[in-house]
């Protein structure tokens, strides 16, 4: 039985004959996540945020009455409440934040849920409570600098290792890819107002490591044929490397899509963030590896040098010893 080859033996895609456009679409795209998270900012979820947050159902609305509710919360007296579709359309997450006074008072922060809850039972008869998590703001703070060291630990210690692999120049390169990466998934969150939470950032370390995977199978492609053809042009030598490694890469996409795909239409809710960001990092992964890891390394000045070892004076002395004998 013949074997299924998604990618040609043959195949030979210019990849990097537009490098300069994908570059500039890359980068307005990075320049539009972080606006987008400086403008709508991140939802974050109690994790970070701090406060009590309720989630709630009305079963006999088609949708939440996200304006009533935030009025009936707003007039029990504890500020401005945040008040977000979350799921399906009659559902609602329901963010207070709480009184510094009661922030680390557990019973305190409990009596307040309970009164959210009873003013919301008493005016919405469909009203069904389906959770409630209190998270104080100094708790969450440590939660959301823990996360950000652990996101910049991970990248910095990725450069440093493929410096160290390969050559300082690649380094670069995949840290800037990782950039990428994160920065688009960071946009992602910040436009559909999903809740960033420390299940997010596992997608977002998970995003690092399968885009550091796919990047270091091209790099040790390119590595190898630096050696190999010494005299082919770096632009052609790159398009080279990554038809060859092609073949790997779309298979280990497609499967790890193929999986991810029903949990992601019929997964539970609570799972969403962590499916989406993940799927969604498959694909900016294994664009950057092509189209951000690997035209990097031209404007970078590798050439078909970068791999010789340097000729010390003694290795010119023992050449020039065997030429006279």
């Amino acid at each position: 039985m013949k074997l299924l080859k998604l990618v040609p033996d043959d195949t030979n895609i210019k990849f990097l004959k537009y490098r300069i456009p994908f570059y500039v679409v890359s980068v307005l795209l990075i320049v539009a996540s972080w606006a987008l998270v400086a403008t709508n900012g991140l939802n974050y979820g109690v994790d970070f945020a701090g406060g009590q947050e309720v989630r709630a159902t009305f079963t006999e609305s088609a949708e939440a009455p996200v304006a009533e509710v935030r009025e009936t919360v707003g007039s029990l007296g504890y500020g401005s409440p945040v008040v977000q579709r979350f799921g399906e359309p009659n559902q609602v997450s329901i963010r207070v934040r709480l009184p510094d006074e009661v922030a680390e008072d557990k019973e305190a922060a409990q009596r307040i849920a309970n009164e959210v809850v009873g003013s919301l039972e008493s005016e919405f008869s469909d009203f069904r409570l389906d959770g409630n998590d209190n998270v104080s703001g100094k708790v969450s703070g440590e939660f959301f600098t823990q996360a950000q060291l652990a996101l910049l630990v991970a990248m910095l210690a990725i450069a440093l290792y493929i410096w160290i692999r390969f050559e300082w120049q690649f380094g670069v390169g995949a840290l800037f890819a990782l950039f990428h990466d994160v920065s688009l998934t960071l946009g992602m969150f910040a436009i559909f107002q999903m809740e960033f939470n420390l299940t997010t950032i596992a997608a977002i370390l998970a995003i690092i490591g399968y885009s550091l995977n796919d990047t270091i199978v091209v790099y040790d492609r390119i590595r190898e044929n630096l050696k190999k053809y010494r005299k082919m042009p770096i632009p052609e030598l790159l398009d080279l490397s990554v038809n060859e490694t092609l073949a790997r890469t779309v298979m280990t996409s497609l499967t790890l899509l193929v999986a991810l795909l029903p949990l992601l239409l019929f997964g539970p809710e609570a799972l969403f963030g962590l499916t989406a960001a993940i799927f969604l990092g498959i694909f900016v992964g294994t664009y950057s590896s092509v189209y951000m890891a690997a035209p990097i390394l031209i404007w970078l000045g590798v050439d078909s040098h970068s791999f010789v070892p340097e000729e010390t004076e003694l290795d010119r002395q023992e050449k020039a010893a065997r030429h006279l004998g």
